[in-house]
C-alpha cells in the first residue's frame, strides 16, 4: 500500500466522531482488504490509547470515574462503564480493569494494590468479581470493545498463530527443509524468527535465511520497532530474512532490501532454491 493511501485511512479515522468503529472504516474503503483496515485502525487506536494511558493511572481521575461510577448504578441506570468510556474516549475494556482495581482494592485490599495477576484473572473470568452489578458491566465493556481485553486477546493470539501454521505450510509445500521457533530454542537461540531454513533460497534476487511471519500491517512505528528489537537481531545471527506482513505494509518501507531484510505481503511463489551440494563444497 502507497503511503498516501495509508494517509487517506487515517485522515478518516481521526476524523470520525466519538467511538472508532471498524466496521464504518471497511464500509469506507470497500476496495481495501478488511484484515488490512482492521489492523491499521487497531494500531491507530492504541497509539492514541497510549497518549492517555496516564489517565488509568491518575489518582483523581480513578477516583473520580469510580465515584460516578457508583452514583450511575445507585441511580440505576445500565452500562454505566460503556458510557463512561464514551464520554472520556477510553477503551471500554481499559476503564473497567481502572474501575475493577479501585473497587478490589477498597473492598479486598484495604485500599492497598491489587496483585497484577489477581486483575488479569478477573477480566477474564468475571464470574471472580464479587459484586454481580460490576461483573456485568465488565462483561458488557469487554463485549463492546473491538481492540482491548480478554476476547481481542484470544484472537490476536489465535491470528497470529494461524499465519505462523499458514507460512510453515507454504514452506512444506515448496519442499525447504527449515528449522521452527521451538526447534531453535531447544539449541539455545534466545531471539528466533518463525522459520530458519537450513539451506538458503533467492527472492527477487536476494538471499533469503529465515522468514519472519507477522499477521498485521506494517506500518512506519510497529516496523520501526520490529527493526530495533527483532528483525536485525535475526539478521546479526542468521543473514539476511524475509519479513511477510500478510495484512500489507506501506511500500516505502521497504528500503533495506540490499542491506538483507525483504519485506511482502504473501509468501512469494518464485523462489530460487539453492542447491545444497554447493554449499557443502565450499
Amino acid at each position: 500500500m502507497k503511503i498516501g493511501a495509508y494517509n487517506e485511512i487515517l485522515d478518516f479515522v481521526q476524523s470520525m466522531k466519538g467511538r472508532i468503529r471498524v466496521a464504518n472504516v471497511i464500509n469506507e474503503f470497500p476496495g481495501i482488504s478488511k484484515y488490512t483496515i482492521g489492523s491499521i485502525v487497531s494500531q491507530e487506536y492504541q497509539k492514541k490509547m497510549k497518549k492517555v494511558s496516564y489517565k488509568h493511572h491518575d489518582v483523581d481521575f480513578v477516583e473520580n470515574r469510580y465515584h460516578i461510577y457508583w452514583t450511575r448504578i445507585n441511580r440505576g441506570e445500565d452500562q454505566v462503564l460503556v458510557s463512561l468510556a464514551n464520554e472520556v474516549e477510553i477503551s471500554p475494556s481499559l476503564l473497567a480493569r481502572t474501575i475493577v482495581e479501585k473497587h478490589v482494592s477498597v473492598t479486598e485490599y484495604d485500599g492497598k494494590n491489587v496483585p497484577k495477576p489477581v486483575l488479569a484473572q478477573m477480566m477474564k473470568d468475571t464470574s471472580l468479581i464479587k459484586d454481580p452489578v460490576l461483573a456485568r458491566e465488565v462483561d458488557i465493556c469487554i463485549l463492546d470493545d473491538d481492540f482491548y481485553g480478554p476476547i481481542v486477546d484470544s484472537i490476536r493470539h489465535s491470528i497470529g498463530h494461524e499465519y505462523e501454521f499458514l507460512l510453515k505450510k507454504k514452506v512444506d509445500e515448496k519442499g525447504l527443509s527449515y528449522l521452527d521457533e521451538d526447534q531453535m530454542r531447544a539449541r539455545g537461540y534466545d531471539k528466533t524468527p518463525d522459520v530458519k531454513l537450513e539451506v538458503p533460497i533467492s527472492i527477487d534476487g536476494h538471499v533469503v535465511n529465515w522468514i519472519e511471519s507477522k499477521a498485521s500491517f506494517g506500518d512506519e512505528v510497529s516496523h520501526r520497532g520490529y527493526l530495533k528489537d527483532q528483525f536485525w537481531s535475526y539478521w546479526n545471527r542468521f543473514g539476511p530474512g524475509l519479513v511477510i506482513y500478510w495484512f500489507g505494509f506501506i511500500d516505502e518501507l521497504d528500503t533495506n532490501r540490499d542491506k538483507g531484510i525483504l519485506l511482502k505481503d504473501h509468501f512469494p511463489e518464485d523462489i530460487v532454491k539453492m542447491n545444497p551440494l554447493c554449499l557443502s563444497n565450499r
